[in-house]
């Protein structure tokens, strides 16, 4: 009989983690506190991700219902440049283009791909217990399930995270971001970000017709624009350069997230006997290196080979953690670094996005391959799945 895995949290890293252990023969359970989870703007997968997303046996649907980057500008709030890379910069450096998607339909690949009666939706997970056998779960309904082990990919405010480490503080990072598409096309040689004093806008292809777009600025936790988020950004971007004021014209008012950022406690443990960490719960991160999700997708596909032909999940997780820790940790530093420096007060900020053009383009692609090329995504040799 197959071994039973609970997944608490159908956000990316959960749903590709309950397609990845299925595939690998488990039995699970996927619960969602959400009843939609169709909300999101666009999501940025790197080549890594795809490889991870080969790994799992889902790489080339998502590749074909997203857009592609094959090159990433970075400039000045004028239009002047702070960098223009080379055509085909991404593929040469990284393996193949980035892929841009709907976070929408992202998901409805990962769920696309479980069995009917994998996903429970409206139901919360109020509490996680070990037991003799594994762990039990408690639904706010009072309802219990028994399983051999649980996958915590409840994101940032993860009760799994807070069972395996107790309290987690979230703490206001200074800044806000905005998300949202545009029914517009991009020249793809100005794809990429622009950047003003403590203020970033980036600008992506998503598909033929339409454009993923984001931005950040500092402002005080909790605040919100009275007329209207969209209103505030064309006003705020009346006079960048194009086509930053056409994108925020063609964007649908309804379209346009905005979310405060947030630094969480980092998870000390992410792992205990049967129960594990994946994506958010175990490593929020800032979205400047465009890696949150695609570091879950990693998780998916590593977690899998890990518990492959585990007979013992407890020892399995506690080698996916380690092993995972040592690629994870230095991206979520970095990302937080990177929004520190944009997000500094205005004339620190500009001295420091302008100083971008005096790096080297080779050190500079060189350590983005590091992060987020197709042969940075490391699965496990067969003797650290075995803890050789």
């Amino acid at each position: 009989m197959p071994k039973r895995i609970v997944v608490i949290g159908a956000g990316i890293a959960g749903l590709a983690s309950s397609v990845a252990l299925q595939r690998r023969g488990y039995e699970v359970t996927l619960l969602e506190e959400r009843t939609d989870t169709s909300s999101g703007a666009g999501i940025s997968i790197w080549p890594n991700a795809l490889a991870a997303l080969d790994d799992i046996g889902l790489g080339d649907p998502v590749r074909d219902a997203g857009g592609r980057v094959t090159a990433g500008a970075a400039r000045w709030h004028d239009g002047s440049w702070l960098r223009r890379p080379a055509p085909e910069r991404i593929v040469k450096a990284l393996g193949e283009p980035l892929v841009i998607i709907r976070r929408s339909a992202l998901t409805s690949i990962l769920a696309g791909a479980l069995p009917d009666g994998t996903l429970r939706s409206g139901v919360r997970a109020d509490a996680v217990a070990l037991t003799a056998d594994g762990v039990r779960v408690t639904l706010a309904d009072s309802t219990v399930l028994e399983a051999d082990a649980v996958v915590g990919a409840d994101g940032t405010h993860s009760t799994v995270a807070r069972h395996l480490n107790g309290p987690l503080r979230n703490r206001y990072v200074g800044y806000t971001a905005w998300r949202g598409v545009a029914r517009c096309t991009v020249d793809a040689q100005v794809a990429g970000e622009v950047f003003g004093p403590s203020v970033e806008f980036g600008l992506v292809p998503l598909g033929a017709d339409h454009t993923y777009w984001f931005a950040t600025e500092r402002v005080p936790e909790g605040s919100s624009s009275p007329q209207g988020e969209l209103s505030h950004l064309r006003s705020r971007f009346a006079s960048w350069a194009e086509p930053i004021p056409e994108i925020l014209a063609t964007t649908d008012p309804d379209e346009v997230l905005r979310n405060d950022l947030y630094d969480r406690d980092p998870a000390r443990q992410w792992s205990r006997g049967p129960v594990v960490l994946v994506g958010d719960a175990a490593h929020p991160m800032r979205p400047h290196l465009g890696q949150g999700g695609c570091q879950g997708l990693e998780d998916a596909a590593i977690l899998a080979r890990f518990v492959a032909d585990a007979q013992d999940l407890g020892s399995a997780f506690a080698r996916f953690a380690a092993f995972r820790r040592r690629r994870v940790e230095g991206i979520v530093g970095e990302s937080r670094l990177i929004g520190r420096v944009v997000n500094l007060p205005p004339l620190l900020s500009a001295l420091a996005s302008r100083a971008t053009v005096l790096a080297p383009e080779a050190l500079l692609t060189r350590h983005l391959a590091s992060v987020a090329a197709r042969s940075a995504y490391r699965p496990p040799t067969d003797r650290e799945v075995r803890g050789e």
